[in-house]
């Protein structure tokens, strides 16, 4: 995948990008450093916190828990932010958190179950103590890799970043874009450099900073940024910035 752009536009910091990921429901994986030993662990649950701890919920036989329990284990935890809506290669970013993982006592466990549960509900939450186990990764650093660059991160900048205010929101505004207005992606080609424009558009991103659309074209993956003319933070700001983007006449009435 290359990036597209003729001077860089503004983007959130990387801990902002990295707390965004976080925030999402990525699809998550353990994987124990070469020290440690061990395969990929898919854990039943996972959740990450504001401090960049993880909650990770094991079943009671798997093999890590038994190691863990021995004595903390040195892991990697892995987030895939995936794009929301269909593309050839789908993943836009990666967060790793590396740390130290030990199981948690059943007071502690239940403690950090309810807490998880208050930020995003879950029915496996209710396997703890029934076959289930909850173990906490304290994290040591963390590593951002998308298409902004690479990025180590302490877990103090980690924990003191807040995530875009679209985060939650982004998912469900990209697939109605593309899927009921496909007259406004074909709009914003006008933004795209001309040699890209016979490309399949579909748009990729979205933060308070601007739109990321990806161009697949024969053989490549192309990504461009649409800057908003200001950081936006609520969906009527966002439409007054799309209203400018796609050149709709009216836009100055609305926004």
């Amino acid at each position: 995948m290359t990036e597209t752009s003729i001077r860089r536009p503004p983007a959130p910091a990387p801990a902002e990008r990295a707390k965004t990921i976080a925030a999402r429901a990525c699809p998550g994986s353990l994987m124990p450093t070469r020290h440690a030993g061990g395969a990929r662990v898919v854990p039943e649950l996972h959740h990450v916190h504001a401090s960049g701890s993880v909650s990770i919920l094991l079943g009671d036989d798997d093999p890590l828990l038994a190691r863990a329990a021995e004595a903390e284990v040195a892991v990697m935890f892995e987030l895939t932010d995936q794009a929301p809506v269909d593309l050839r290669e789908p993943v836009r970013g990666l967060l790793w958190i590396t740390g130290w993982l030990r199981p948690l006592g059943p007071a502690a466990a239940r403690a950090r179950a309810v807490a998880v549960a208050e930020t995003r509900p879950d029915p496996r939450l209710l396997d703890l103590g029934h076959g289930a186990s909850l173990l906490r990764l304290t994290p040591a650093s963390l590593v951002l890799a998308d298409a902004e660059g690479t990025h180590s991160l302490r877990p103090h900048v980690f924990s003191a970043a807040s995530p875009d205010p679209f985060a939650e929101y982004e998912t469900t505004w990209l697939r109605h874009l593309a899927h009921e207005h496909a007259d406004v992606v074909a709009s914003l080609a006008r933004h795209v450099p001309g040699e890209l424009r016979g490309g399949r558009i579909r748009p990729l991103g979205l933060d308070r900073f601007g739109l990321r659309l990806r161009i697949e074209t024969e053989g490549e993956d192309h990504d461009v940024r649409l800057a908003f003319s200001r950081p936006v933070s609520n969906p009527a700001e966002l439409g007054s910035e799309m209203r400018r983007l796609v050149g709709c006449p009216f836009r100055s009435r609305r926004g």
